[in-house]
This record gives C-alpha cells, sequence and structure tokens, in this order.
C-alpha cells in the first residue's frame, strides 16, 4: 500500500471501508490525530486496529496536506470542523444511526503497513472467530484461551486420554494393591489431561484477578487428591473436561451452521470490460453498473442484475430454499448464491460491501453479540454466583467440622470428613449448566434461522417474538408480491388491443418503472414484435412521449387525455377498478389502456389463516386506497383494515394496538414502515432486498421477501423459549436437589460429580434439539 500523496487518500479509506462491512464511516482529524468510527451496532474496536493503522499510516500525508481527493462511486467525503468524515452513501435515516467511536491513533508498525491489503480477505474468517465464543460467559465450561473451530475434538481427545487413565487407575488398584504407586501414577496422567483446559483458562483468568467454574473444578480436584479421593479427582475431571468437548461441539455445530454462510462470500471475480476482454479482480473492488462473468460453479460476487445468458441459481446459503431459481436476461442475482450450469454475465447493482450476503453477514454478527433479557439476567447471577458457592463451601466446611465436630479431613467407613463434603458440595452447587442454558439454545436458534431464510438480530428478538398476540403487515410488499402484473389491455374502439399493446412496449422499452417492467414482461411474453421510435422523450410526472413513422405517440396517466383535445371524451371512459392501475396509451387513430395490478402472495393467505388459529390477530396498516386495501383484506382474510396511512398514522395504530393489551410484531419493507417498525414490539423487515431504513430498524428479517418465513420465525421462537425453561428448570433442580442431600450427608463425591456434569451435558443436547428439529 502506497504512503506517496499521488495516491487517492479517500480511496484508501474507501478499501478500508469495503473491507469492513461494519463500519459506515471514518472521520479523521490529522491535527488533534483523532479518529473515530461510525457503525450501526456493537462491534469490537480491537478486530479493527491492525487495518486501521496501516490504512491511516497510509493517507496521513496527504490528509495533513489536505491534498484534493474525489470520491469513489458508493462513497461520500465531507468535512466536519477540522476534520474529514469519509462515508458510504447511505440514506439520511441510517446517518441518524450511526453511533461513534473514538479510536486511539494508531502508531504504525512497518509489519502491519506492509501486510494489510493482504489480510484483507481474511475478515469474515478473523470476525467469525471473533464471536465464537461471545456468549460462553464465567460459568461457561469453554472460556476458551484459543478454543476454534473443532476446539471440541482437541478437548474430547483430552477427556479420552483422562477417562483411559481412570480406568488404568482403578484396575491397578484392584489388580495390584501393594504397588499403590502404579495406581497413583496413572491417576495423576489423568488428573492432567483433565485438567490442562481448565488449568490454561483459569491462569488467564487469574491474572486478571478474575474466577470461574475453571477454578471450582479445579479446587475441587487438587482437594479430593489431598484427602486421598484420587477416583473422583480423576472422575470430576473426566466429566467435566468430557461436557466440555461437548459443549464445543455444540456450539461449533451452530457455528458451522452460519459458516456455510460467510464462507460463501467469494474473493474474486471476472470482470468484463468495455471491449471484450476478461480480467480476474478483487471482489471488493468492483463498483457499481460493472459487467461481470460467472461461470458455471462459481459463485456470484455482488448482487447484479442478468444482461446476457440464462442458468439457474443455488439460493439455498440465504433463504433456505432447495429449489434451484432460473436465472434470464433482466433477472437479479445475490452476492454468494452458486451458478448452476450456464456462463451468466450480469451488471453490478450494489458494492460489495453493501450485497445481500454481506448484510446477512452483518445482522448474523450483532444477533451474536446482543443477548436476551433472560441471558443477561443469568449472566450477573452466574458471576456472583460462582464466589457465592466457594464462600459457601467454606462456611459449610466450618460449620460441618465446628458446630457438628466432623472430623476436618480425615474420613472413615462411617463419616465423610467437613472437608469431603465442602469439595462435594462446591461441585454440585456450581452454575456450569445454569450458565448454558440460555446461550446455548439462543445460538443455536440463531443459526437454524440463518440456514433457513430468518435472520434474528439478537436473542431479545427471539424471545419477544413468541409473545406476540397482534401482527400488523404493510400491504404492498409484504402480503403483495410489489411487482405489478399486467392484467388486461383494451382499446377504444376495440379489437385493436394487440396494437395498444405493441404501442406500449414501444414506449416503455426505455423504462426502468414499476409499471415499464410489468408491460415490458407481459410484451415479451405474448411475442410482441419491437417497435424502433424515431423520437422518446419522458413528460416527467406525466408519462412518456414518442415518434413512429411521423405519428406521435403518448402513454401516461388519465390526465394526458383530460388535458388535450380528446378531453370531452375521455370524460365518458371507463373508470379502472379501484385495485387496478391503469396507463392510456393515445397513438394515431387508437385509443387504448393497460391495465395493472400488484399481484397477492400465494402463501399470504396460509400465513393470515394459521395465525388466526393460534390466536394472533392480523391488521393490515397501508397508505393505499381503502378500495384496493379492502379487496386485498378480504380475499386474505384480515381482520382489520386501517387505509390511507401516513407514516405518522402507521405509528398511532401500533401504540393503538398497544394500549388495548396486545403485545404486537410489525411486518413491512420499506422507508414508510421504518417508524412503525420501531414503534411495534417486535419488527419484521421483508427480505434483505428492503430498504435499508427498514433494515435498520429490524429485529428480525424474512429473507428474499418469504412472508411464510414469519411463521417458522415465530414457531422457532416458541421452541426456543420452551426449551431455555426447560434448560433452567434442569439446571435450576439439579442444583437445589443435590445441594439439600449434600446438606445432609447423603450424596457421595462421584455422585455429585456425575449429577453436575450430567444436567450440563443434558442442557447442551436439548439445545441441540433447535439446529435439528423442525421448526416449520
Amino acid at each position: 500500500m502506497p504512503t506517496a500523496p499521488e495516491h487517492n487518500w479517500v480511496e484508501e479509506l474507501a478499501n478500508f471501508l469495503r473491507t469492513q462491512p461494519q463500519v459506515s464511516a471514518v472521520r479523521i482529524d490529522p491535527e488533534s490525530h483523532r479518529v473515530a468510527i461510525a457503525t450501526l451496532g456493537q462491534i469490537d474496536t480491537h478486530a479493527l486496529e491492525d487495518k486501521l493503522a496501516a490504512t491511516i499510516a497510509a493517507v496521513e500525508t496527504s490528509l495533513a496536506s489536505r491534498t484534493p481527493a474525489v470520491a469513489p462511486k458508493g462513497f461520500s467525503v465531507r468535512e466536519d470542523g477540522n476534520a474529514t468524515v469519509v462515508g458510504r452513501d447511505h440514506c439520511a435515516t441510517s446517518e441518524k444511526l450511526w453511533q461513534w467511536r473514538d479510536v486511539a491513533w494508531p502508531a504504525m508498525r512497518a509489519e502491519d503497513h506492509e501486510h494489510d491489503h493482504d489480510h484483507d480477505h481474511d475478515h469474515v474468517q478473523e470476525h467469525e472467530h471473533e464471536h465464537e465464543h461471545e456468549h460462553e460467559h464465567e460459568g461457561g465450561h469453554s472460556h476458551g484461551h484459543a478454543h476454534g473451530h473443532g476446539e471440541w475434538r482437541l478437548l474430547a481427545k483430552f477427556a479420552a486420554v483422562c477417562g483411559v487413565a481412570g480406568v488404568a487407575g482403578f484396575a491397578a488398584e484392584h489388580l495390584w494393591p501393594a504397588e499403590p504407586w502404579i495406581a497413583r501414577l496413572c491417576y495423576i496422567v489423568g488428573i492432567i489431561a483433565g485438567g490442562w483446559d481448565a488449568a490454561v483458562d483459569s491462569w488467564e483468568n487469574l491474572k486478571k484477578r478474575e474466577i470461574d467454574i475453571h477454578f471450582l473444578m479445579l479446587a475441587v480436584a487438587i482437594g479430593a487428591m489431598f484427602i486421598g479421593a484420587w477416583g473422583e479427582a480423576v472422575l470430576l475431571l473426566f466429566l467435566f473436561s468430557a461436557s466440555g468437548a461437548m459443549e464445543e461441539f455444540a456450539m461449533d455445530r451452530t457455528q458451522r451452521e452460519v459458516s456455510a454462510l460467510l464462507k460463501s462470500a467469494p474473493k474474486h471475480a471476472t470482470l468484463v470490460e468495455a471491449d471484450g476482454t476478461e480480467r480476474e479482480v478483487p471482489v471488493e473492488s468492483l463498483a457499481v453498473g460493472q459487467r461481470v462473468l460467472v461461470r458455471p460453479g462459481e459463485a456470484y460476487p455482488a448482487d447484479g442484475v442478468v444482461t446476457k445468458g440464462k442458468s439457474a441459481s443455488d439460493e439455498s446459503a440465504l433463504t433456505g430454499e432447495a429449489t434451484p431459481v432460473e436465472k434470464h436476461t433482466g433477472a437479479e442475482v445475490f452476492s454468494g448464491t452458486i451458478n448452476l450450469w450456464g456462463a451468466v454475465e450480469f451488471e453490478v447493482t450494489r458494492l460489495p460491501s453493501e450485497s445481500t450476503l454481506q448484510k446477512i453477514i452483518r445482522l448474523i454478527q450483532t444477533a451474536q453479540k446482543l443477548k436476551a433479557p433472560s441471558e443477561r439476567f443469568t449472566d450477573k447471577f452466574g458471576t456472583g454466583y460462582t464466589y457465592a458457592v466457594i464462600g459457601g463451601s467454606a462456611l459449610m466446611f466450618l460449620v460441618w467440622w465446628l458446630g457438628f465436630g466432623l472430623p476436618a479431613f480425615a474420613n472413615t467407613e462411617e463419616t465423610r470428613s467437613a472437608f469431603y463434603r465442602a469439595m462435594t458440595l462446591m461441585v454440585v452447587a456450581s452454575p456450569c449448566a445454569l450458565v448454558l442454558s440460555i446461550p446455548s439454545a439462543i445460538l443455536a436458534a440463531i443459526a437454524w434461522g440463518a440456514r433457513h431464510g430468518v435472520l434474528f438480530r439478537g436473542g431479545a428478538a427471539i424471545e419477544k417474538l413468541a409473545e406476540i398476540t397482534a401482527v400488523a403487515l404493510d400491504k404492498t410488499g409484504t402480503l403483495t408480491t410489489g411487482e405489478l402484473t399486467v392484467v388486461g389491455v383494451e382499446s377504444f374502439p376495440t379489437g385493436r388491443e394487440a396494437e395498444v399493446l405493441e404501442l406500449a412496449y414501444a414506449l416503455e422499452a426505455r423504462s426502468q418503472h414499476p409499471i415499464a417492467r410489468a408491460i415490458i414482461r407481459h410484451a415479451k411474453t405474448a411475442g410482441v414484435k419491437a417497435l424502433e421510435l424515431d423520437e422518446f422523450q419522458s413528460l416527467t410526472g406525466q408519462g412518456l412521449k414518442g415518434k413512429l413513422a411521423g405519428t406521435t405517440l403518448l402513454l401516461g396517466r388519465r390526465e394526458l387525455l383530460e388535458q388535450g383535445p380528446l378531453a370531452e371524451w375521455a370524460k365518458n371512459l371507463p373508470a379502472a377498478d379501484p385495485e387496478l392501475s391503469e396507463v392510456w396509451v393515445i397513438g394515431k387513430d387508437v385509443v387504448g389502456r393497460v391495465l395493472l395490478r400488484d399481484q397477492i402472495r400465494r402463501e399470504s393467505r396460509d400465513v393470515l389463516d394459521r395465525l388466526k388459529a393460534a390466536g394472533v390477530r392480523t391488521v393490515m396498516l397501508t397508505g393505499d386506497r381503502r378500495h384496493a386495501a379492502e379487496a386485498v383484506a378480504k380475499e386474505l382474510g384480515v381482520d382489520e383494515v386501517r387505509a390511507g396511512l401516513s407514516p405518522e398514522d402507521k405509528v398511532n395504530a401500533i401504540q393503538e394496538i398497544r394500549a388495548s393489551g396486545r403485545r404486537v410484531a410489525m411486518v413491512g419493507d420499506g422507508v414508510n414502515d421504518a417508524p412503525s417498525l420501531a414503534a411495534a414490539d417486535v419488527s419484521v423487515a421483508m427480505g434483505a432486498r428492503g430498504s435499508d431504513a427498514a433494515l435498520e430498524q429490524a429485529e428480525v428479517i424474512l429473507m428474499h421477501d418469504r412472508i411464510e418465513n414469519f411463521l417458522a420465525a415465530q414457531r422457532l421462537s416458541r421452541r426456543a423459549r420452551a426449551i431455555i425453561r426447560q434448560n433452567l428448570a434442569i439446571s435450576l433442580g439439579v442444583v437445589i436437589v443435590m445441594v439439600i442431600s449434600t446438606a445432609i450427608g447423603a450424596v457421595p463425591l462421584a455422585v455429585g460429580v456425575a449429577a453436575h456434569e450430567g444436567s450440563t451435558l443434558v442442557v447442551c443436547i436439548n439445545s441441540l434439539r433447535l439446529l435439528f428439529g423442525r421448526n416449520r
């Protein structure tokens, strides 16, 4: 990366933003040596320090001298006092949500500067590793000094060695009782293998003046050794390391479900130049409007529209849909999906950093950071509880020893010592299973959703969605497809409908309006021939004008007729049905219209019926005319319709529903839905293609506008809530029963160990049911 002034410093910052999709903007003040980054959610700034250091070192010279800069496509540059802000092109709503975080001005290291670009593509994997154990807290086994993918295999090997050594020691005690050193040696090997991971983690925590469950287990094992209970010490560490491996396996399996998305992000793209030549470029260098070639078996490197070729794509990684999706000229393609059989050229419509896949990755990363309310409770409870267990065990040791007169350390056949009982109490009261109860279920639910077209921003959304009793839905783009379809062509006089469609096709062929797309699609399907116009002009706000063989053609709204020489005649023309849109065409000696309708989603009726059957009230909130809204509502069976609403009216409607005592979820997709999404108890956005404003407010994203995924999300949230309650009941129940049993002296250390570790295993396995179960 050059540091010379001639290198555009804004481009350097743009490159940084392209490779760090969770960062929206960078603000740099070279005079005061201050730098800040803007994000839309919580991130770990430490992971960005090296890349930011390399970037700032590259731009510092030219920035200090205020070298004139040109903003790259998709980015903006503005002055903010003495500072300069370089950011992505975002809507105004998005910028209001930015959270600025000051970052220390980096001290540049030569090796950082030298290798920055070499590691750009590793960002996703780095971030994935960074979040891998976000939910493994003080009480969990895998607090993790270096845990990563496949770490459960190493833990399983340690557990296996511990188990084998324990069995060997037990056998040696009975086979060679005169040679106790053989059994002792086997037990020592088992203790070292079973306690190695816990010892490393405990040492790291002790350096930070913290203790956790690893410290408790090691303390109990060492205590058991001192009182001669070598077998119990090995059993404890074997079960502890085995359940730790099981927990790690559960988390690893959860991460692998999500990693299918993260790893599907392509690194290179085949760019097609204007002269038809091809060259391979890094994905992050792609710009909107460029043409890219994707061969069979390759992943699409960005979102775009097919301009040449025909194929099908595997979009299962994004939507969970197993059926290949046909792709032809004009079809949308999405980053990370796989081109199956035909070579396809497409035009990039979104920067790779803003692609569907990158939005999903950011959502997943955010979701793994955000905790459910009940999870935050167990975090606080678990931390203090760990200290309480140590203090309580020490107190009970004194009570049993001094109060009840039990021997301090010496066990007899009739009586277990006070120290033995205290060690047992410390084991059975430890909060392993309790602290794992919620995060294991939440992570499994997030992973299942990500693989099946439902993205949660965090555990809170999963918990809240299970409690909703009303659903408010936008009409256009939610209950309907948002794509107009031609339902009829009329001509005056009748009999010339084909000619009307031919003229409409000729005029709309150069437009990208939704109505134009519908007419073009219908005309191509009907085999209408394309006419070449002599002249073409867009009439702002009214329609289109063209010339064909010297004749003037017009296309537009009814006002075109009412304002011209046909005004009197136009008064007698029939009005279109309320649910239909109309486009009028005026030719030399023919007048006609094309009738269009927003298509209702096939799945909407079934979704609403099932919500009603579950006792959930459905309300349509739309800005459309009442007649059009009621026609759709009647066909779908919506409980209540509120039409002609402004964004403020939608917010008021949500607040009224909440005031009636119902917990409401809002489902929408547009910028005008963003305020009502924010007002709802649970906000749900339609599709990763929805507006930025809607996605920023949404806690749940239904991929590719699949309304039926709302039912899957709700069922998943209810199952997750049930499993969380089961986990809490299991973990707390075992603790209470075993603590009482230990207090009255009825539990040997080996039984306490088995009960404690067994409950941890049960909790992990129970949570995994979410990952493998059917939630549709």
